[in-house]
């Protein structure tokens, strides 16, 4: 297992031992029906009366039962399905991508296949995407989360099933987790605009609802405010978050460079919204004039005109050290769960290089 970045791993409590999970017959015998209703109710079957359902939908809930979809045949000497699941934000956006293939890759050696979804930052697809990879036996789950409360995967690690975070830790459960080190990547972006000569400095951001773009603003602020002595302000008209597609980051970038006042550099925080930023720069012709840093990279931006300055994460390897720490899992490490911070590169290639006014 590759190790983490030094002084980047917390310790907790090692996870419970696995216990049997529970049984239809368990199920049946607490709602007070029977197997054969029960398992009615699990096929799906549409005659059952709604009261009973509700009795056994209850009882399922509390005793964490999820009904197993797997073909038997798909069933090992080992009880293992050899499948893991992996939900992702979007799988066709450059990080998760990344963060897929190496999964995918490390799996594949391993004789293991991944089943994957996107969760389009929707918990409520999170929770539906898990139980639906949990009923069909997955032997480990790596998630990109959406939800912030991930208590409802306490029964499923109790079952022993293995799970690893990744880009986002898990609230308030325990697990290993693989994240980037938003909040100081963001302030050296900053930093470097600020070193360029530039005193108005504005941000595009994500949804402030993700922990992410939370962490990735508070480094813009704490650039920011660090120079507030050399007369470095923020205006909040210089600030707009919630932009979750090119097209609104587009439509953002080209309301703020029409005013009077514009600033002259743009700090954007992730990919996206970096592309939709640079599209809207280029169409009014500021794109040699405003200067940018983005945090993630995207493919080809290096040959843009100018290349576009990004705090390039490392998907690939925060996916490669989320299977490892998967598989470790699976071939029994009882260690304390750990979170692993992957350092950010800051990649110069023209955009962020522009000066600033003199």
């Amino acid at each position: 297992m590759s190790e983490a970045v030094p002084g980047s791993e917390t310790s907790a409590a090692a996870p419970p031992a696995p216990r049997e999970r529970p049984t239809m017959r368990e199920v049946a015998a607490l709602s007070g029906v029977s197997l054969k209703t029960v398992s009615r109710v699990v096929n799906e079957v549409p005659t059952v009366a709604p009261e009973l359902v509700a009795k056994v939908h209850a009882a399922m809930d509390r005793l964490g039962f999820r009904p197993n979809l797997a073909a038997s045949n798909l069933r090992r000497a080992d009880g293992r399905t050899h499948t893991v699941g992996l939900l992702v934000e979007d799988v066709g956006n450059p990080f998760s991508a990344a963060v897929h293939r190496a999964v995918e890759d490390y799996a594949a050696r391993h004789g293991v296949l991944v089943l994957s979804s996107s969760l389009d930052e929707d918990p409520e697809r999170e929770r539906r995407m898990v139980r639906a990879l949990v009923a069909r036996r997955v032997d480990g789950l790596i998630v990109v989360p959406a939800s912030t409360d991930h208590r409802y995967l306490v029964a499923e690690q109790e079952a022993g099933t293995a799970v690893v975070f990744v880009d986002r830790l898990p609230t308030p459960l325990i697990g290993d987790a693989v994240v980037t080190d938003n909040r100081e990547a963001a302030k050296a972006g900053v930093e470097h605009l600020i070193a360029a000569g530039h005193r108005r400095i504005a941000y595009l951001g994500d949804t402030d609802s993700l922990m992410t773009a939370r962490e990735r603003f508070a480094g813009y602020r704490d650039a920011m405010r660090a120079a507030e002595s050399k007369g470095y302000v923020v205006d909040p008209a210089d600030v707009i978050h919630g932009l979750r597609t090119t097209k609104a980051a587009d439509q953002a970038a080209a309301a703020l460079f029409s005013r009077r006042d514009a600033p002259t550099a743009l700090f954007t925080s992730q990919n996206l919204v970096t592309i939709g930023a640079v599209e809207a720069l280029h169409r009014m012709g500021l794109h040699h004039r405003v200067a940018i840093v983005g945090f993630d990279d995207f493919p080809l931006a290096q040959l843009l005109d100018p290349g576009v300055t990004v705090l390039a994460q490392q998907p690939a390897h925060m996916g490669r050290i989320a299977a490892e720490l998967l598989f470790a899992r699976l071939e029994g490490d009882r260690s304390p769960a750990e979170v692993h911070v992957i350092p950010s590169l800051l990649m110069r290639r023209g955009s962020g290089e522009i000066p600033g006014p003199e």
